[in-house]
């Protein structure tokens, strides 16, 4: 989301000539826009803004992928509204189900899609929706609505050097929000249209469109379903898929559309296990450069450091913390890591962070660290909780750890597991390092008993391996496998 502001921050101080010009009937199907950045600087400043994106996220460091993913975005480009223009195709290296583009041909699709995607028809039809946002600028066409809907934004305030006025923060809110979870019901539909209209011209069925959203609304079930499960909000990325189900009417209608263009002498198939190849090896879940969950453990090959949870425990890794949930949902434990700047103890480092002394306080040493714990009353998933609060030092930083029991009465029940998963953490051994490495997607052939119970009895997902099996190969949520049938697994 930072980036995404950043983004907005980088249009709106662009030096505009006179004015907000009319420009001329716009390529894609809809109305004559006010839009505040011509078409240099819509490109300049995605120019500008590439390399963030890059560095927030990572590129992918698969080399075939990334040609794969530009020659199908190539095709697709050439058919569009703005065939001029040079798209360039970036596959992130991002376990979040996402896709989006900047102004100015700049599209992204993270790994984290590519995995539950099953054919290169679906890979087209999530880039043609997102060259359809480009086509039809819906990034600078935000800016006018939010303009003519009373934000208050002004020539003047677009120029002010300084953009801290709430006006200009409502309007870089406003595109920022929407580059993260769509456009809109009309612009999202609008882009589909687009998109189906470009995947026919090319050649593939426009009704790869609708598996994509429905793979995805799988996807989005799921979790939802766990974001209930584990008390807290559901991690929901784009909003093409979460602005009609799959059996939206005005969707069909728009691929009933794109089919009448389609060019019967041009026609693609599918490429379902030409798709599949190019996701062999391909990283699941977090990275390296993340840290990898591995059961009720945690290895960090970059900060050198393996952290062991109770056994049974569910365990995620999210982009600032990592959170551990007791089997019944009934208690919690976040980690997080700070840089230390301060030359003070760890007793004082939590008064300072915390605001307040902890009760009960001891000083803790784990694998050669400093550190000091004790009782705080703190917000939780549960409400506010008297929790269990650690911190460690090494070297330059402190490892901050806080543990809550849903039930203020079982706080003690918990306390020896809190303080037994902080005294776990300790530098990778040998064996540890091998351990860091990254899960894998790998591919394997379903024989007449394949299952999903029994792959993932073998399977290193941590929770819920079955059902994410079955979102990989687009069986959710009852479905298995046919005999024959090329099957996505984890190794």
């Amino acid at each position: 989301m930072r980036i995404r502001h950043r983004l907005v921050a980088a249009l709106l101080v662009l030096p505009l000539a006179s004015g907000l010009p009319r420009l001329p009937p716009h390529p894609a199907p809809g109305q004559l826009v006010l839009v505040p950045t011509p078409d240099d600087a819509e490109l300049a400043h995605a120019r500008q803004e590439h390399p963030k994106i890059l560095k927030q996220f990572g590129r992918y460091p698969n080399e075939e992928l990334q040609a794969y993913v530009q020659k199908v975005g190539e095709r697709l480009a050439a058919k569009s509204h703005r065939p001029n223009l040079i798209f360039r195709f970036t596959v992130l290296d991002s376990p979040d189900v996402n896709a989006f583009a900047l102004p100015g041909g700049y599209v992204y699709i993270t790994r984290g899609l590519m995995a539950y995607l099953d054919s290169e028809a679906e890979l087209a039809a999530v880039l043609g929706h997102e060259i359809g946002h480009v086509t039809a600028r819906h990034s600078v066409r935000q800016i006018s609505a939010a303009q003519a809907t009373g934000l208050g934004l002004n020539i003047g305030a677009i120029l002010a050097p300084e953009l801290r006025n709430k006006a200009a923060q409502d309007l870089m809110n406003v595109l920022g929000t929407a580059m993260l979870r769509g456009y809109g019901r009309e612009h999202e539909l609008q882009a589909d249209r687009l998109g189906a209209e470009y995947l026919a011209r090319v050649g593939y069925d426009p009704h790869a469109m609708i598996e994509v959203i429905g793979v995805l609304k799988d996807q989005e079930e799921f979790e939802v379903a766990r974001a209930k499960e584990e008390h807290r909000e559901p991690h929901i990325y784009h909003g093409v898929f979460a602005t009609h189900p799959d059996n939206d009417t005005r969707l069909r209608d728009v691929v009933a559309e794109a089919n009448k263009l389609e060019d019967k002498a041009v026609t693609l198939p599918a490429h379902h296990s030409v798709y599949l190849d190019h996701l062999r090896g391909l990283t699941f879940g977090p990275s390296a450069r993340e840290g990898v969950v591995r059961g009720s453990s945690f290895y960090h090959r970059g900060l050198d450091f393996a952290m062991h949870f109770p056994e049974g425990w569910t365990v995620e890794n999210q982009p600032a913390r990592l959170i551990a949930l007791a089997p019944k949902r009934d208690a919690v434990m976040q980690l997080t890591l700070e840089e230390r700047n301060r030359r003070i103890g760890p007793a004082a480092y939590l008064t300072k962070h915390f605001g307040e002394t902890p009760k009960d306080g001891k000083p803790l040493s784990v694998d050669g660290q400093k550190g000091y714990t004790g009782l705080l009353d703190l917000k939780t998933p549960f409400g506010r909780r008297e929790s269990r609060v650690s911190v460690l030092f090494r070297d330059k930083q402190a490892f901050l750890l806080a543990g809550a029991a849903k039930d203020p009465k079982r706080r003690a029940r918990f306390d020896g597991e809190f303080l037994t998963a902080t005294r776990s953490i300790h530098r990778l051994t040998a064996k540890e390092k091998a351990l860091a490495e990254p899960q894998a997607l790998a591919l394997v052939k379903a024989g007449p008993k394949t299952t999903y119970e029994a792959l993932a009895r073998k399977s290193p997902l941590a929770d819920h391996a079955e059902a994410r099996l079955r979102l990989l190969n687009h069986d959710y949520p009852k479905g298995e496998p046919k005999p024959g049938e090329l099957l996505k697994v984890v190794r």
